[in-house]
């Protein structure tokens, strides 16, 4: 069933009644609210992992990536993971150019996966850390101005599920006037963003909204229907404390499926969608409220209060399989599968920040609590072709989970040229699943404690070297349907990790860079179901990840700049013969991890002129297997599911943006310029990677 927009009173319900009411006296007032002035103008309160002001960077002991909103602005990106694409360490398994299912990797962490904590304003952004799949909702680009990618030790701080770092999509603050952007291009694709935003004459009060409309016929006719609201509110509450308040809404209809083409369909060019009556309608309607107060110079309090409801409801048409793989394309029957889930989360994280000069040397340190309750509705639905979004209940249970989350980190300036971070987090979780569909023994629950420590240092070579180092444990837990399957603890550890990392970064007034090597050391990785594994009610085992990533920035000189990053992983591989139950051997030892790619190149050339901003971007992504037993020809079983080795493909895309004036401007892009034939992935039949496409726009400020 299609869900219905939420309102703003219906978007506080799941707060208590005293808060819900202030926020929407917050939103009704806080715009044109006159208020005392205040010394100084401050911008919306925001979590950010890395930091905005100079020498932010330089403070991480760990890598750092930033996407800048100058680099969206020129690049155009489709999608969020697009515009991940050139982070040192990141790989994509595209699935659609709209990338409404995310699909992300980093250092050699399978990008079918989910080990990398993914937050949008310091929120956490996937439907449940512990109860559920993390790729069901991905934000839009639309409503961001920078992404930021913290990995080391610094990213415990943020955990869980940080084994990979940690991805921060920061949100456009609200600027008053008003803007309208509009875009149009290949596959029948239109979209228009409308930005509003107003403030008092002293900009103690501020109010923006942000508005995206977005529909296509979508690659092979995957087409999509979207729309996306953020609403942005916050005051100054005297001359030391400031509130904010976010509202989003998010609605999606997309014509997207499990199932692709067969390989001679693949080879024979077919452009027609392989599942078209197949659909995964989504959104989400999330509450943010953020609170900072300066207590003193030396001492702030940041409290975050966030809740979400997100739904997923996925109906898909039954296959006779058989029928398929001899037919070489799907033979569907008239019965068809919902999966329907829907999540609801709370929280609150609270972090206070102090500087001190504990041992008479300067310290800066963090202290933080993290409650939050996750809950998962999971409802199969069994309906016919006449009656395709209703139907028969099949499985109707509720996951839950319940965490707590204590940190703390402090970083010792020993000198002008070395500092020390240590940090230490603890978390407690306790995961439940009840079946409401059985009247006895319809219940089961598990819990688990970790603890986790981090180290790391940064030393200042000289102006323009700094070298930094860190190690850290991290942890993934198993969600609550692989730890309690079958209503029955299977006594799964948690996915751990212990990771290193050490580096150099430098800028001058023509080159910045930055150079990495990495190591993560498994002693239990959890393979997903879809990996097509036999053992993922198992602990997994031991894998070994470890690299290369490098960045670079060159000042060319005449208007022109070169940009690159590249990742090179030699090794993700299994350590140790992995076993079923019965004993067989499901993965050889040394196997390769399935979608990580040994090399991902990045490198564009940038030219401004005037005017003119164009930029010519190159992206290769290396072979990739999609199983774990490293099958090399891509073949089907006779269920219809594909394995095999991807080959290389290597994309250009071209990009230029035209300022008229301050108010006017125009856009226009070139995706995959030569229409290189490749393979995305693998899954139930070939996913084909998007051809060549072309997208045109217009930018007006009034």
């Amino acid at each position: 069933m299609r869900h219905a927009a939420l309102s703003t009173a219906h978007a506080v319900t799941f707060l208590p009644k005293p808060l819900a009411l202030g926020i929407a006296l917050a939103l009704s007032g806080g715009a044109v609210m006159a208020l005392p002035a205040v010394a100084e103008t401050k911008t919306l309160p925001k979590v950010v992992v890395v930091g905005t002001e100079e020498g932010d960077v330089e403070r991480q002991p760990g890598s750092v990536g930033i996407v800048t909103q100058e680099e969206l602005t020129l690049k155009q990106p489709r999608s969020t993971e697009e515009a991940l694409r050139a982070v040192p360490g990141v790989a994509i398994k595209q699935e659609e150019e709209s990338a409404i299912v995310a699909n992300i990797g980093i250092r050699g962490l399978s990008s079918a996966d989910y080990k990398t904590l993914i937050l949008e304003d310091g929120v956490p952004v996937a439907p449940g850390l512990f109860v559920g799949n993390g790729r069901y909702y991905n934000p839009r680009i639309q409503r961001m101005e920078s992404i930021e990618v913290l990995k080391g030790a610094a990213s415990l701080r943020y955990g869980p599920s940080t084994i990979g770092g940690v991805i921060n999509y920061i949100t456009k603050q609200p600027k008053d006037g008003v803007q309208l952007e509009a875009r149009a291009g290949s596959f029948n694709s239109r979209e228009a963003t409308l930005e509003v935003g107003g403030s008092t004459p002293s900009q103690e009060a501020q109010f923006g909204a942000f508005i995206t409309r977005a529909s296509s016929d979508g690659f092979m006719d995957k087409g999509y229907d979207m729309t996306d609201v953020m609403v942005k509110t916050g005051m100054a509450l005297g001359d030391d404390q400031w509130l904010s308040v976010k509202v989003s809404d998010y609605d999606s209809e997309a014509n997207i499926s499990y199932r692709g083409v067969f390989l001679q369909q693949y080879k024979d060019g077919v452009h027609e969608n392989p599942a078209p009556d197949d659909y995964f309608i989504s959104g989400r309607r999330s509450l943010d409220i953020n609170h900072d107060w300066d207590i003193n110079a030396t001492t702030k309090l940041s409290t975050l209060v966030f809740g979400s409801e997100t739904y997923r409801d996925y109906w898909r048409y039954n296959a006779d399989n058989a029928a398929s793989v001899a037919a070489g394309q799907w033979v569907y029957l008239d019965t068809l599968n919902g999966n329907n889930r829907s999540f609801e989360r709370f929280g609150v994280d609270s972090r206070l920040k102090l500087q001190h000069q504990l041992f008479g040397i300067a310290n800066e340190t963090e202290y933080g609590v993290r409650l939050m309750n996750e809950s998962m509705d999971d409802v199969t639905i069994a309906a016919t072709r006449a009656t395709p979004r209703t139907g028969t209940i099949g499985k109707d249970q509720v996951e839950s989970a319940d965490s707590l989350a204590l940190y703390a980190q402090n970083r010792f300036v020993v000198t002008e040229r070395l500092a020390v971070t240590a940090g230490l987090r603890a978390e407690s979780y306790e995961q439940t699943i009840k079946n409401k569909r059985a009247a006895t023994n319809n219940q089961a629950d598990t819990s688990n404690t970790e603890v986790l420590p981090g180290l790391g240092a940064t030393y200042q070579i000289n102006t323009g070297l700094q070298g930094f180092a860190s190690v850290y444990k991290a942890f993934s837990p198993a969600l609550n349907g692989d730890a309690l399957n079958g209503l029955q603890d299977q006594e799964l550890d948690a996915e751990r990790s212990v990771n290193l990392e050490a580096g150099v970064r430098g800028a001058g007034e023509k080159l910045s860079y930055e150079l990495t090597f990495f190591r993560m050391d498994f002693d239990n990785q959890i393979i997903p179901a879809n990996s097509n594994s036999q053992f993922q009610r198992t602990n997994g085992g031991e894998t070994l990840h470890q690299g290369l990533e490098a960045a670079l920035g060159w000042d060319l000189g005449a208007g022109f700049t070169w940009k690159s990053s590249a990742t090179y992983i030699p090794d993700a591989e299994f350590v140790g013969d992995r076993r079923a139950a019965n004993g067989t051997i499901t993965t050889p030892d040394g196997n390769r991890v399935t979608y990580v790619p040994e090399w991902v190149i990045n490198t564009s050339l940038e030219y401004k002129t005037g005017k003119l901003s164009t930029a010519l971007s190159l992206h290769h992504t290396g072979e990739q297997y999609t199983d774990v037993l490293n099958t090399k020809p891509i073949t089907e079983n006779t269920s219809g599911f594909f394995t095999g080795e991807i080959d290389a493909y290597t994309l250009l895309d071209l990009s230029a943006v035209y300022e008229f004036n301050k108010d006017v401007s125009v856009s226009a892009s070139a995706k995959n310029l030569t229409d290189e034939k490749y393979i995305a992935s693998l899954r139930q039949g070939i996913y084909v990677g998007t051809e060549r496409s072309i997208d045109v726009g217009v930018k007006v400020k009034f």
